[in-house]
């Protein structure tokens, strides 16, 4: 059996479609999964061992390049897929299973995709609210019920990779590490305020930790923020490591915190004790898949209201969330 999945478009949804290739390989014993993805997600589907090989896509958000596609559906026509699962509900993303003559096509109705799916199946919201259930469905037959609990993420660490990466980075692993994750690709609303996450610096270097802010080349300004918040209390890695690297330096931590974000699904499916703060979106939708993650958030009426930037103004559901607040979910280390 060969299937081809087309993935999404961000980190962390291509970590909560792992669940959904580990079924894939429960119902088909001798399965090639290959995975369809852009090219900054390929990291990722190195370190899943259900992915035989990551496919580059290189079509940016809302780029049609129908030449590309047919191009790229023309190399993929010689592997003879026996089915594709496309997970973006666009047309965009169902046309190179089309073009590459794959015979069976599987996806939600969605966007005019009528004729690109042959297998098309209804989405029921209310008894699969949670993302990675919806993507975890189309691994099953029709009709066929998600199973509880899911395979959870797991993503495979490198301790050579890190060793490389503490020495590129001259960092130290003499101490307990917190890792931060101060950034949110979707949006300013997901982002709990740079000087919260320089107040938590402090608190967490007293309890004896050594604190690493890890994000994108835009995360680096609100590093930068954060550094100066916290009077130097930590190294701000934000824009110096590529994902791969930030995998291997997560995966060293002994906490991760962080906003709702990819390196969020990271750290969780690296089974890190993690504290998740959410504010503009749901943790009933996308929640960190690891049962050493903790929610932490306030209960204000506007929240989740899953705007990029507070329609309010007041940006309560994280200014509130006072930095005291968070570090009381702090695991205590352990005495030496």
């Amino acid at each position: 059996m060969k299937i081809l999945v087309v993935a999404p478009s961000w980190v962390g949804d291509t970590v909560m479609a792992q669940p959904m290739m580990r079924l894939l390989h429960q119902r088909h014993k001798q399965l090639a999964l290959d995975v369809l993805a852009p090219p900054f997600t390929l990291p990722l589907l190195s370190r899943m061992p259900e992915v035989r090989r990551g496919i580059v896509a290189r079509f940016g958000h809302g780029e049609l390049k129908l030449d590309e596609r047919q191009r790229l559906a023309r190399e993929l026509r010689a592997e003879r897929y026996d089915q594709a699962i496309v997970l973006p509900n666009s047309l965009k993303s169902a046309l190179i299973p089309l073009l590459a003559r794959i015979p069976m096509r599987t996806g939600f109705r969605g966007e005019m995709r009528y004729g690109l799916l042959n297998d098309m199946r209804r989405l029921d919201e209310p008894a699969l609210p949670q993302m990675v259930e919806r993507f975890a469905v189309l691994a099953l037959e029709r009709g066929s019920q998600v199973p509880r609990p899911l395979p959870l993420p797991s993503l495979v660490a490198d301790s050579v990779n890190l060793e490389k990466v503490i020495k590129k980075q001259m960092l130290t692993l003499n101490k307990p590490i917190a890792v931060l994750c101060p950034g949110a690709e979707y949006g300013p609303a997901k982002r709990w305020p740079a000087e919260h996450f320089g107040a938590l610096t402090r608190l967490a270097a007293q309890q004896g930790y050594a604190v690493w802010l890890i994000g994108s080349p835009k995360d680096a300004t609100i590093g930068e923020a954060i550094v100066a918040a916290s009077n130097g209390g930590c190294v701000n890695l934000c824009g110096k490591t590529s994902l791969e690297d930030a995998i291997d330096l997560i995966a060293a931590a002994s906490l991760v915190i962080s906003n709702d974000s990819g390196l969020m699904h990271v750290a969780a499916a690296l089974q890190r004790p993690l504290l998740a703060l959410y504010g503009s979106s749901s943790p009933v939708f996308t929640p960190p898949l690891s049962p050493l993650a903790q929610v932490v958030r306030i209960d204000i009426a506007c929240s989740p209201c899953f705007k990029r930037e507070c329609p309010l103004r007041h940006f309560d559901c994280m200014r509130k969330l006072t930095p005291a607040a968070v570090w009381q979910h702090a695991p205590a280390l352990p005495r030496p």
